[in-house]
């Protein structure tokens, strides 16, 4: 096959391939930012597509014959691809739900910064643990695993083959409950000294009650919230490792729920 020399088969086969691949891509953490213009974007997400075309055997004969079976076809893939970007995605937002915890309690919740990948204000603690648990996930080839799976992908579940079983909402609810989970793990320690720190100041203003409280408990809470927080970014650089290393048994069990068993 001639590069860009399609035949009219090929040409819905990677349509369909990269429909699933640029979902997946959209939800990847750094590629899916403001930050990553979009005509690179695009041109990974087809070249990838072309990479994978050779290797998806489909039957011709099976394609539908008008444009509503296409169209069901493409949201197919689109809600593939969704489930798939979802796993990394969820394990991120785990990672910034901690820090927005601790930012909140050392009072960052007025003090945010503008985050170049979403174009939304976010706590600077929330920064530091999210490129803490990003550069650990690509530290350990995460982001070839996520190729890899991609690939896996289209063997176990070819275009238009997707069938969602019953067992498949049980693991999205089950990584959905982990968020609070793994944001609890990480941020507990930090909230639990600051919240032990606000009691503290409030038992000294009763006992001196002309002492500005306000003032004097801000840069304490700050200084505490730091401390404990620092020493969590082993916790998150664990989480991430231990995420990695399951990472793709997970996504293998999801595949499996959706027809690749």
């Amino acid at each position: 096959m001639e590069l860009l020399n399609f035949s009219q088969d090929q040409l819905k086969i990677f349509i369909l391939i990269l429909i699933r691949v640029s979902v997946v891509l959209f939800f990847f953490p750094l590629f899916g930012s403001n930050v990553i213009p979009s005509l690179v974007k695009v041109g990974l997400a087809m070249v990838l597509s072309l990479v994978f075309l050779p290797v998806v055997k489909i039957d011709p004969d099976l394609f539908p014959g008008n444009p509503m079976d296409w169209a069901i076809l493409a949201i197919s893939e689109l809600i593939m691809g969704l489930i798939l970007g979802l796993t990394v995605s969820l394990f991120f937002a785990a990672i910034q739900l901690a820090g927005q915890m601790v930012g909140f309690q050392m009072g960052f919740a007025i003090v945010n910064v503008l985050d170049p990948q979403s174009g939304m204000q976010v706590s600077i603690i929330d920064q530091i643990g999210y490129w803490v648990a990003l550069l650990t996930f690509l530290g350990l080839n995460g982001h070839h695993m996520i190729i890899s799976a991609l690939g896996d992908s289209f063997q176990l579940v070819k275009p238009g083959a997707l069938t969602l079983q019953s067992g498949l909402l049980t693991s999205i609810l089950s990584m959905t409950a982990d968020i609070f989970s793994i944001a609890v793990k990480i941020g507990a320690p930090a909230v639990a000294a600051l919240l032990f720190t606000s009691a503290a100041f409030g038992i000294s203003a009763k006992f001196a009650p002309q002492m500005n409280i306000l003032i004097a408990a801000f840069p304490v809470k700050i200084i505490v919230g730091l401390i404990f927080f620092s020493l969590s970014l082993q916790i998150i650089a664990n989480i991430s490792r231990s995420f990695t290393g399951s990472f793709p048994r997970i996504l293998l069990s999801l595949l499996a729920w959706m027809g690749g068993g």
